[in-house]
């Protein structure tokens, strides 16, 4: 049923920005977890807090290549149109964090996961949630 789904959404007519979307991610990911192995292994953090660091430092990151390449033809010009952009992927973004958290804790502390995949299952789970309203609010233009 799940592979059925994917399938759907992959040929839809939103699948080259969903693709677009999704590689942008998979950088972000990487960036993300680099942070956070180095806030952690490097700084001493705790892992939560690393990862709330790690995860606002990358919402920049991705919010620049989404909206120059991902959502081009709505992309936000201009330095208002930027800002406001930037404010709404924060808030949509922002909302994930704790559900990403939540999937990050458990896994590290009920499953017994090493923190990093433990990160990358929670960044893949809440993955969708974020695209489906980065597309529908931050890029609605």
């Amino acid at each position: 049923m799940t592979r059925e789904l994917l399938r759907q959404l992959w040929g839809r007519t939103t699948a080259p920005q969903l693709r677009r979307f999704v590689v942008v991610g998979t950088l972000g990911s990487g960036l993300q977890l680099s942070l956070l192995w180095l806030f952690v292994d490097g700084v001493g953090l705790d892992y939560l807090v690393g990862a709330t660091v790690a995860i606002e430092l990358t919402i920049v990151f991705t919010y620049v290549l989404n909206n120059v390449w991902t959502f081009r033809h709505s992309r936000n010009v201009g330095a208002k149109e930027l800002l406001v952009g930037l404010l709404k992927t924060n808030v949509v973004r922002g909302s994930a964090i704790p559900l990403q958290l939540v999937i990050l804790f458990a896994l590290v502390e009920w499953y017994d996961r090493m923190y990093l995949v433990a990160n990358l299952v929670a960044i893949g789970i809440s993955g969708l949630y974020r695209y489906t309203l980065d597309a529908r609010w931050t890029w609605s233009g």
